[in-house]
């Protein structure tokens, strides 16, 4: 796995809207698998924060505890990208 790969199931697993089940979709990457590359890459007292925001309650990382009303992965409120650009409304 390269270092942009890495960095983006980081930053997916960061957000609380992003279930894990959207990074098995794009990374085949299952909840365990997560947590150990979190514990790796972080230092301790992040993925330790990490893990507690997780299992808070807050965050909806597990698609069981979303709302079934929520059926995909991007906000509805996220810009268009078109050829690697936003555009402008």
């Amino acid at each position: 796995m390269d270092q942009l790969d890495t960095d983006r199931i980081i930053e997916m697993a960061w957000e609380d809207r992003t279930p894990f089940e959207a990074i098995k979709l794009q990374f085949d990457f299952s909840e365990a698998d997560v947590i150990a590359l979190m514990r790796k890459e972080l230092k301790r007292s992040s993925f330790n924060l990490w893990r507690k925001r997780v299992n808070s309650g807050v965050s909806q990382k597990h698609a069981k505890k979303r709302n079934p009303e929520i059926n995909r992965f991007k906000s509805s409120s996220q810009r268009a990208i078109s050829m690697n650009k936003i555009s402008k409304r």
